[in-house]
């Protein structure tokens, strides 16, 4: 019945918001050169199947390797606050800092930097806007791990490392699968940023450039669902690991 429900209720709210969204645009009769309603995303989704299957790809692939390199940064930076309050004092501004530059900016210079690195310059930015929440979430479960723990394993002559995966990486793992689940769409934001703002023909982002220059409304409204859909997988991965690894720390449905 729990599953039942889990399915239902998501595909429920998916189906509401398309009937509402189909309703605005019928209501306010916008043709779909101003506002495309979900009745206009099929012929666009069979007409252009092959690009969005390849595109698709090419999105998806370079999303999910700067979500990999954001994760081992992430980790490594939050460890390294999390033990250290001299180095969480010191790294702290620094990445605040970073994070508040809006990324927008930072893509143009990326490309030039590295002119020609397409697949690079996507990953790296998706890498940079996706790795700050893991790493606060990291820091903030290590630095409030209750110094009693660590008072008992040190006498009982534990080391660093062992405290470490015995007690601080349990109990952070909850923080960093919220994390987590924040850094999946700030990676896809990261990664048509560069698709879109440095446009090299490839991924979702050319697709919707593409449907822009074209004044192809359907096609780039199509491509925002696409990227709806690729990211409620990744979602829902990270969900399925959570419950793995960190499912102890879920609470009972009411």
């Amino acid at each position: 019945m729990t599953l039942l429900r889990q399915i239902l209720v998501p595909v429920l709210a998916v189906v509401v918001f398309l009937g509402l969204w189909e309703l605005l645009v019928w209501a306010n009769g916008w043709p779909n050169y101003k506002m495309a309603s979900p009745s206009d995303l099929p012929p666009a989704f069979a007409r252009y199947w092959e690009l969005f299957l390849v595109m698709g790809w090419q999105t998806l692939w370079r999303t999910v390797v700067g979500l990999l390199l954001a994760i081992v940064v992430g980790v490594l930076l939050g460890m390294v606050m999390g033990f250290s309050r001299t180095m969480r004092e010191a790294l702290y501004p620094l990445l605040v800092g970073f994070n508040a530059i809006p990324k927008a900016t930072v893509v143009p210079i990326v490309a030039l930097i590295f002119v020609g690195k397409h697949d690079f310059n996507t990953i790296l930015i998706a890498f940079m806007i996706s790795f700050f929440p893991i790493a606060v979430s990291i820091s903030i479960g290590l630095s409030t791990l209750e110094p009693e723990y660590r008072d008992i394993l040190r006498a009982l002559g534990a080391s660093q490392a062992t405290i470490f995966w015995k007690i601080a990486l349990p109990k952070t793992l909850p923080e960093f699968f919220g994390a987590l689940k924040v850094a999946v769409t700030l990676a896809f934001i990261g990664t048509n940023l560069m698709e879109i703002v440095s446009p090299h023909g490839r991924g979702l982002g050319a697709l919707f450039d593409s449907g822009k220059t074209n004044s192809d409304y359907p096609l780039m409204f199509a491509v925002l669902i696409a990227l709806a859909a690729l990211g409620i997988l990744l979602y829902y991965i990270v969900v399925a690991l959570e419950r793995v690894f960190a499912g102890w720390a879920e609470r009972s449905p009411t």
